[in-house]
């Protein structure tokens, strides 16, 4: 029976073993790959904090003044000294000064440093014709792959006798036992959360299968957001009562920061803020509004959400590692590498054992 256990763990990681070893090391980058684009063109993602930003309506008819688009998307910072980032509705992002309106720079999203390397992390960058991306399947498999290599790999360890024993590290030892230890005894500590972000990363592209695992772990049903009505217009929607929406939206949370604030692409639809409460591990929170008046249409206080709701949307922040601090994203930024050092030093083992 081991052998044949044995033999399943090499072959998947035969069959998915590179894949694996990409996500690992692109879902490392990811944790920090902000930091680094802001590091190195500061000129393009950071100002110099000069007083509060202008009145909302006054950055958009700027934007919209100076590209000749229309403006779909903003998302603000909390951090004075960033950048604030626009999406036009032709597709194109901007980086822009919240106190001045000034274009930092015009982009495409996946050009930047955090863009492209996410593209490989989601989708390994192929998009057909279409503009579909059908290996998100393929690293959704792979996410399952690596979820079960862990199961597996724990059970041959647990299986044999001595293994409290075997979970010890040998410094002085030779290299092959050396690694062969390490992968034994850091595969054991860390399996829990190698399974849960790797079914977190599967729950991007397979969310109802996903879904239903959550609902029957917590015994309650994931909610829906409520989205209102669509509006009743036939007329244009320029210009936007921005203002006051975003007013009347405070009032609604007065305790939440806002994260990003979606425009309307046809007369029916609202303005949407995505806000962010107390007690949220993200920003799932919602208030929309008459994008004419301002008027609060409809809101969703996320905070207040059942177990599985609450568990179902932290799996973004759980994914990331973005949820306890710096300590804990290095941490992460450790376990995220683990998936390409088990598969590699797998690999190691198996030459030598075959090809000594």
């Amino acid at each position: 029976m081991k052998l044949w256990v044995r033999r399943l763990h090499l072959i998947l990681a035969l069959a998915c073993g590179l894949f694996i070893i990409c996500l690992s090391i692109t879902g490392a980058l990811l944790i920090y790959a902000k930091d680094i684009q802001t590091l190195v063109q500061p000129e393009k993602w950071t100002i110099k904090p000069q007083g509060s930003p202008l009145p909302l309506s006054s950055i958009v008819n700027s934007l919209e003044n100076q590209t000749g688009k229309k403006v779909e998307l903003l998302m603000p910072e909390s951090d004075p000294e960033l950048a604030w980032q626009a999406k036009l509705n032709n597709s194109e992002y901007i980086s822009v000064n919240p106190n001045s309106a000034e274009i930092l720079h015009r982009y495409d999203y996946y050009s930047t440093f955090y863009g492209f390397t996410m593209a490989i992390h989601r989708w390994l960058l192929y998009q057909d014709g279409d503009n579909e991306r059908p290996l998100r399947n393929w690293v959704s498999v792979s996410a399952l792959v690596l979820l079960l290599e862990v199961i597996v790999g724990f059970y041959l360890w647990v299986k044999p006798k001595n293994r409290l024993k075997r979970l010890a590290i040998m410094r002085r030892a030779k290299f092959r036992i050396l690694m062969y230890q390490l992968h034994t005894v850091l595969g054991v500590y860390l399996a829990i959360p190698l399974i849960l972000i790797a079914f977190s990363g599967m729950a991007f592209k397979w969310k109802g299968a996903t879904q239903q695992v959550v609902e029957a772990v917590t015994f309650s049903k994931v909610e829906t957001r409520p989205v209102p009505a669509p509006l009743s217009y036939e007329t244009n929607i320029t210009p936007l009562a921005i203002d006051d929406a975003y007013q009347n939206a405070m009032e609604v949370f007065p305790n939440a920061s806002l994260f990003r604030i979606y425009f309307p692409k046809k007369p029916s639809e609202h303005l949407g803020f995505r806000m962010q409460n107390p007690g949220e591990s993200h920003a799932y929170s919602w208030v929309w509004a008459n994008p004419l008046n301002g008027k609060v249409t409809g809101y969703y206080d996320a905070s207040k959400a059942n177990v599985a709701t609450q568990v179902w949307n932290f799996k973004y922040k759980f994914h990331i590692g973005d949820f306890a601090g710096p300590l804990l994203e290095f941490i992460w930024l450790v376990i995220a590498l683990l998936p390409a050092f088990f598969t590699i030093t797998g690999f190691y083992f198996w030459y030598k054992r075959h090809y000594k």
